[in-house]
């Protein structure tokens, strides 16, 4: 597995791991962010959103889907500054932005990973 497909199939794995206490027992994860218990289903909705979205980082990490894996930079890049706009406008708790923190290190470790495997590629075709 490259780097780049690594640091998607790990961050698949965080979204797997993230997606299934928000389904199953979301109240459990809610009240370690500090944000009020909920009976809605929106948020199990969202778990099963993230959990489905893992499993896609997963498998394109596995079988190295350079489309998916080089798409995955600015997009969860983005997820800061969306959370952030979120939190500017008093809309949610400032902790929501610890849970864009992983998107924002992820990204950046998959786009290291892409640049370098670049490099590497264009050293070994020199």
């Amino acid at each position: 597995m490259s780097p780049s497909a690594k640091s998607v199939f790990v961050f698949g794995c965080y979204l797997l791991l993230l997606g299934i206490p928000l389904l199953l027992a979301p109240n459990l994860l809610l009240e370690v962010f500090g944000f009020p218990p909920t009976q809605e289903v929106w948020i199990r909705i969202v778990g099963l959103l993230v959990l489905y979205l893992g499993v896609y980082y997963v498998l394109a990490g596995r079988k190295e889907i350079r489309a998916f894996i080089s798409a995955t930079v600015p997009v969860r890049a983005s997820v800061l500054l969306f959370f952030s706009i979120f939190v500017a406008n008093a809309m949610v708790s400032p902790m929501l932005l610890v849970l864009g923190l992983p998107d924002l290190l992820g990204a950046f470790w998959t786009w290291q990973a892409l640049r370098n495997e670049r490099v590497a590629a264009s050293l070994a075709s020199a």
